[in-house]
């Protein structure tokens, strides 16, 4: 199987307004699949198609090979769960009598693995204090604990950092690294917090206006957000001469113009060629970041 969720064309009309529109979407098991986008691109409606929340209009998904339609999907859908949108909790419980609740919910046949569950997200030491009296992080961490309980293999978490102070955000960044590398659990995670993203994913998709732009590996972004200098030389032949002799990556923009690629040491670049009679005029760094490669790609960029 090569992916163990696949949509093919799918959309999500409401009246007149499509939020989801012809969404082609590709996750591999054990990524950590970001859904970049902003409020209201579609990222909440696409995890409560997947989830089986609502229903699409058009196209169609399938999780690990089995479609949306087929009576199997019942069956297949127990390897996944999620937390989509607020996590409901029960603010008068503690976190342990929660998770219980939600164990008898899903039928499993033992609690044994509360304990173990509380301590994964990091709620052990507060197993018996009522939720009313949490923060928002460790709200987020027990909706995440109640998603695991059924101990899936795929998890879809939406927007699992929003408002959160920076501690939260660290220990929900380290949860999801600790989720998908000890436990191998397959991750879809959506935020406009795109720099937290860029942190864990593996995969990226583009999510705008109902549309997925684009998906890509962490990989081929990196490539493509990879450091960059513009420098501006007097003599571009023995400029070029140097940047070959020491493989650097270079791309000639005009006839004294000339972008670098990668962890260079300009100083001695300079000193260098100012004993081959060539001075660099000026020196400019165009590193580019996430949200600049976003907005490039959803059409949004500011020059």
């Amino acid at each position: 199987m090569k992916y163990i969720l696949e949509t093919k064309h799918l959309a999500k009309k409401y009246k007149h307004f499509y939020a989801l529109n012809n969404v082609n979407m590709h996750i591999k098991a054990g990524s950590i699949y970001g859904l970049i986008g902003k409020n209201g691109a579609g990222k909440t409606t696409l995890m409560k198609v997947l989830t089986g929340i609502v229903s699409p209009s058009k196209g169609t998904y399938s999780i690990y090979g089995v479609g949306y339609q087929e009576k199997e999907i019942y069956e297949t859908r127990k390897r996944l769960s999620a937390m989509v949108e607020t996590p409901a909790l029960f603010e008068n419980m503690t976190a342990k009598e929660n998770l219980i609740y939600q164990y008898k919910i899903i039928g499993m046949p033992s609690l044994d693995g509360i304990d173990e569950l509380l301590n994964l997200v990091g709620l052990k030491d507060s197993e018996n204090k009522k939720v009313i009296n949490f923060s928002l992080g460790m709200k987020q961490r027990l909706g995440i604990a109640i998603a695991l309980a059924s101990n899936p293999d795929f998890l879809i978490l939406d927007e699992p950092i929003n408002g959160l102070d920076p501690e939260g955000i660290i220990d929900i960044r380290e949860l999801i690294l600790k989720l998908n590398r000890m436990k191998g659990i397959t991750i879809l995670v959506s935020s406009h917090y795109l720099d937290e993203l860029f942190k864990i994913a593996t995969v990226y998709g583009f999510l705008h206006e109902g549309k997925l732009m684009e998906e890509i590996t962490a990989e081929e972004l990196n490539q493509k957000l990879k450091k960059k200098i513009e420098i501006k030389t007097d003599n571009m032949t023995e400029t070029v001469k140097y940047l070959e002799k020491k493989k650097i990556e270079y791309e000639v923009l005009n006839k004294n113009q000339i972008v670098l690629y990668g962890d260079i040491n300009i100083s001695k670049m300079v000193l260098d060629l100012s004993k081959k009679e060539c001075t660099i005029l000026d020196i400019k760094e165009k590193n580019e970041s996430l949200e600049n490669y976003f907005l490039k790609i959803v059409g949004d960029e500011n020059d």
